[in-house]
């Protein structure tokens, strides 16, 4: 598979990842208790947290061959 191709499905799949991840983060979150430490701590984590599953599939958008 060719580098260019290789890198736009990467592209198609991390765009697919990242709707589904915020749609789920955001319904998840109406469960979250109301109170600010509670959301700040969920957010928070589940902010951060989106670009660790990413990283196999950004190695394998940047391998060579």
């Amino acid at each position: 598979m060719s580098p260019r191709l290789r890198k736009f499905l990467g592209m198609i799949a991390i765009l697919a990842f990242l709707v589904a991840y915020s749609v789920t983060v955001v319904l998840v979150g109406d469960m979250v208790p109301k109170h600010w430490a509670a959301q700040a701590l969920y957010y928070g984590v589940f902010g951060t947290a989106w670009g660790v599953p990413l990283f196999p599939l950004i190695r394998w958008m940047n391998r060579e061959g």
